[in-house]
């Protein structure tokens, strides 16, 4: 869920890798994180397990403007790959704005993606979240490897639904298609959340120390809240327009 920082004129966004446990999570952060500007990015935390981790890290991105004044800034996670962490995993899903499931292209691995989907769906419902609200991309790794599955097959065990989702070839160890898929998801957060301000349907948070969530604001305060964030809409419209 998206948080808006009025003091900082930031709109933070959670962006959420999962998948198939050593399928390239934590890779993906770990270029990811090494690319970015030092000054614009937090440090890489690692909260471990005895057998598994979670990774984060947070960045502004100064070129992602959305609203009159206001800057992106996205948070990175990985879950845990190990069903016995489930618990942490759907917590680390929680209000998440947007998802990356990174899939091993190994087809000695396809029981393990297919697992992995499973769970990752099951996590979804359980948070009461629906693909239909959140943006996901999904990641193809591990594709220089020689037993690497054809990519039409794993559209079909991953991809095959209605509505099908942007995928990627990948090879996060070198970091080929590690940005994109990041730039890919971002993309699809950023424009969700400008249809839902336009469409007065956002759900996110204020904060301005204290946090103001919607459901604590007034009648009359949400809608002077959403009034503001449809006249900065309108304006930058308009700047673009000129």
């Amino acid at each position: 869920m998206a948080v808006i920082h009025e003091d900082r004129r930031t709109v933070s966004f959670k962006i959420v890798y999962c998948g198939t446990p050593i399928g390239g999570k934590t890779t993906n952060l770990q270029h990811i994180h090494k690319c970015l500007d030092p000054a614009s990015r937090g440090e890489l935390v690692s909260l471990s397990t005895a057998a598994d981790r979670t990774l984060f890290f947070d960045f502004l991105a100064v070129e992602a403007p959305i609203m009159d004044g206001y800057t992106a800034k996205f948070q990175l996670y990985t879950v845990p790959g190990q069903v016995a962490y489930n618990a942490t995993y759907q917590l680390v899903m929680r209000q998440a704005d947007g998802l990356v499931f990174v899939a091993d292209s190994q087809l000695d691995r396809m029981a393990d993606n297919l697992k992995s989907w499973e769970i990752f769906h099951a996590n979804l419902r359980g948070n009461g979240q629906s693909l239909e609200r959140v943006p996901l991309v999904l990641q193809y790794n591990k594709r220089d490897l020689p037993n690497a599955a054809p990519v039409e097959y794993l559209d079909y065990l991953l991809n095959n639904g209605e509505r099908r989702h942007y995928s990627f070839e990948a090879n996060a160890a070198r970091g080929h298609n590690v940005l994109t898929t990041l730039n890919a998801i971002s993309h699809e957060v950023l424009t969700r959340f400008s249809q839902c301000m336009t469409e007065n349907t956002y759900e996110g948070e204020q904060q301005n120390s204290p946090a103001v969530t919607a459901e604590q604001m007034s009648g009359d305060e949400t809608d002077s809240f959403m009034a503001r964030r449809r006249a900065m809409l309108a304006r930058r419209t308009d700047s673009a327009a000129r």
